[in-house]
């Protein structure tokens, strides 16, 4: 992912209050990411559903041939 499309993706994260970005106190050029408590409380209800439609995109792959569309994923991108 390049720098434009992650900070992209930073923004509204951090206007929800889910992540704080702070300037690296060794390198000026770099940040830290922190999730915030809101942020955590927010992935722990988000992860189960995660979860769940994983299990629900695995079961309609057939014949477990899961690995193999991960892989084709991974070389188109």
């Amino acid at each position: 992912m390049d720098r434009t499309t992650l900070t992209a993706a930073l923004k509204p994260l951090e206007r929800r209050e889910l992540v704080k970005i702070s300037v690296d106190k060794e390198d000026k050029r770099s940040r830290r990411l922190t999730i915030t408590a809101t942020g955590r409380t927010l992935l722990g209800k988000a992860f189960p559903v995660w979860r769940r439609a994983h299990a629900e995109i695995e079961r309609l792959i057939l014949h477990g041939r899961s690995g193999e569309l991960r892989m084709a994923l991974r070389a188109l991108s």
